[in-house]
């Protein structure tokens, strides 16, 4: 079975989005280009172009999901959720992916990228791996995910697509690339080994200790 195409409507929505943070990043940048920039005007400028490019399409994109907002569940095709769900995946083939995937910015500014891109993550909380849908991602105060672990929430199997939001609780470790899959819920203090792929859908308890392909309960850490 194929996979589903972002069909062009979806494709012509997003490039007007597009063409609307390249806008607003060319006006800005005109009024820096009138300061006084010496010897390194175009080093500066050129810095200056992709923060605000970065910045204006992360402010674009939360509008948007603000006006339509991603819908959970089974995405039906020519739908309108198909088209927000569409839309969202070319902000990161296209734009964000390069950002999160970095290993050039440091773990604290990229916690701030990803509660800008709409990731609601609690105090003390912090990334060093990929959250591939912010939007759909809620973790708890004083967590800690590992080294390039991958924690998303969609579910695409041939033409089917859906979008489950992923929940993980306080005090929890994801450890050194770990998967973590749409739907998954983990309990406060739980641990995920490193390496580990938690399935779709799974169900970690507080203060348990899962690990293995696909991961399964190894042990229940004492209070």
């Amino acid at each position: 079975m194929a996979m589903r195409e972002i069909r062009p409507a979806h494709i012509l929505c997003f490039l007007a989005l597009l063409a609307l943070v390249l806008l607003l990043t060319l006006l800005t940048l005109a009024a820096f280009d009138q300061l006084a920039l010496g010897d390194f005007r175009g080093v500066a400028l050129a810095i200056t172009f992709v923060l605000l490019l970065y910045l204006y399409a992360i402010l674009v994109y939360r509008l948007f999901l603000r006006v339509a907002p991603l819908q959970q569940g089974d995405i039906p095709e020519h739908s309108r959720a198909e088209l927000v769900a569409n839309v969202n995946i070319l902000f990161y083939l296209l734009l964000f992916n390069s950002l999160i995937r970095t290993h050039f910015i440091p773990v604290p500014l990229l916690r701030l990228i990803y509660l800008g891109l709409g990731a609601r993550l609690g105090a003390n909380t912090y990334s060093a791996g990929v959250i591939l849908d912010p939007p759909l991602t809620i973790i708890g105060a004083n967590t800690i995910i590992g080294h390039d672990a991958v924690i998303f929430s969609h579910v695409i199997e041939g033409k089917r697509l859906e979008l489950k939001a992923v929940r993980i609780g306080d005090g929890v470790t994801i450890g050194a690339t770990a998967v973590v899959m749409a739907g998954v819920q983990i309990g406060d203090g739980a641990i995920v080994s490193a390496g580990s792929v938690v399935t779709k859908d799974s169900r970690i308890g507080a203060r348990e200790v899962w690990g293995g392909m696909p991961a399964r309960l190894l042990k229940t850490l004492e209070r």
